[in-house]
């Protein structure tokens, strides 16, 4: 059977705008990325690629390309605030490639996205830069950009992140994310600086990720750039003004953060000569994620923006990409373009709940005050073989497999036999019914 070909356009050119970009693409439709900025680029330090995200890459065959760029941490440790005391350690590779058959990284995030651009161009996406969104007409559908042309593409995608307008188009209001009580301190030093202070040997030797977890705030320290950088996350209760969202970090207040801490951390921080501090904010869940016109849907942060606790916020991006783009490669006809979207929401949107609510959980167990609590936290880290709810989620046999295992296609492919069996729960039919019921 040919398969139609369509014309998608995604609004967003972060991580998740261009792995649907990637994904359609590969399904042979048309793609084009509207992006406000002037140029392509990405601001941040060190993200981590865990191996759901790697499996998604090695099907797109982009691994080789990230991971010649990325660092490959050993050991996952958490350690005591006080005195870096290990308190529960995972080895990542056994985890990651033995269990779950791909590699755990570390990279830039620049790094990541420059990766990802390049594969888009290569796979003859296109790119359209200094374009504003000044509103999206859902049902023609069609997108208005500021003093250019309005782009009339067959479906539209969401894809601009945690201050969306195109959330707060589809909701009919403003829709701003919603303060969570955290910030995050973000720094990176040169390992060559940290070779001279002896205290920080085992740090530079080794390529570990280290989590320190303590009194309203944990510490997370990892390798970049073959080694040669050293990435520090500071997340910390919320202290910024309340109209200031990021700034540059006062390096002094940086280091103090760490006063009473580990001296290690103590030495690492001394060490810092700049940082920058972001409110960390998340997205209140949405009832639906897509347009009843069955033309527009949300992707990413700008639907289920979680906090990083759990290092997943960039990777359940990248699986809407993968699910979207697998889902390209079923449809044959326009009519199928609706249902599509359903299946997609369907697939997608309980899986992302689950992690925003185990990404604030996290936050409560990792920043437990000093007492009865935090003793046993500490006491099930050092003694109790991992258990569903354990307090190192990355240990946590159930959470692991939840997030680990996961494999955008099959889950794609069991959907799409549901669905042309006329068993899939979500059928244009009852989507539309429940619509016309609505109005």
């Amino acid at each position: 059977m040919k398969h139609h070909k369509f014309h998608v356009a995604i609004i967003g050119a972060g991580l998740g705008g261009l792995a649907a970009a990637i994904g359609i693409a590969k399904a042979g439709h048309r793609v084009t990325i509207i992006e406000r900025a002037p140029a392509l680029a990405e601001i941040g330090a060190g993200i981590q690629i865990p191996p759901n995200s790697t499996r998604i890459l090695k099907q797109w065959g982009i691994l080789e390309n990230v991971e010649s760029l990325s660092d490959r941490p050993e050991e996952f440790i958490f350690r005591s605030y006080r005195d870096g005391k290990v308190l529960s350690s995972v080895n990542l590779p056994a985890l990651s490639e033995g269990k779950y058959g791909q590699p755990y990284l570390h990279i830039h995030r620049a790094d990541y996205h420059e990766v990802l651009v390049q594969e888009l161009y290569c796979l003859g996406g296109k790119v359209q830069l200094n374009s504003e969104v000044t509103g999206i007409d859902f049902n023609e559908p069609a997108i208005h950009i500021k003093g250019l042309p309005d782009v009339f593409p067959d479906i539209i995608i969401g894809a601009d992140g945690l201050k969306s307008k195109c959330r707060d188009s589809l909701l009919g209001r403003s829709n701003p994310p919603v303060i969570s009580g955290d910030m995050a301190y973000r720094c990176i030093i040169k390992a060559e600086k940290m070779k001279q202070n002896p205290i920080l040997a085992d740090l530079v030797q080794s390529h570990d990720l280290h989590y320190w977890i303590g009194p309203g705030q944990h510490i997370v320290c990892y390798k970049l750039r073959a080694g040669d950088l050293f990435n520090i996350v500071i997340a910390c209760t919320d202290t910024l003004p309340e109209t200031t969202d990021m700034s540059p970090a006062d390096i002094n207040e940086l280091r103090a953060r760490v006063t009473g801490w580990d001296p290690k951390l103590q030495a690492l921080l001394e060490l810092a000569e700049q940082g920058g501090v972001g409110r960390l904010m998340r997205v209140d869940e949405m009832e639906t994620w897509i347009h009843s016109s069955g033309k527009f849907a949300l992707l990413g942060d700008a639907c289920h923006s979680t906090l990083p606790y759990i290092a997943q916020g960039a990777a359940q991006a990248i699986e809407d990409g993968a699910v979207l783009g697998h889902l390209f490669e079923k449809i044959s006809q326009p009519s199928q373009l609706c249902d599509l979207l359903v299946i997609y929401e369907a697939l997608r949107k309980s899986r992302t709940s689950r992690v925003v609510k185990a990404a604030t959980h996290g936050r409560r167990v990792l920043h437990l005050p000093d007492g009865p609590l935090q003793e046993e936290r500490d006491r099930q880290l050092l003694e109790e073989t991992p258990f569903e709810g354990f307090p190192h989620p990355w240990a946590d046999p159930v959470m692991q497999e939840f997030l680990y295992g996961y494999d955008a296609q099959k889950e794609v492919d069991r959907a799409w036999e549901r669905y042309l069996s006329g068993t899939f729960p979500s059928t244009t039919a009852a989507w539309r019914s429940a619509m016309k019921a609505e109005l």
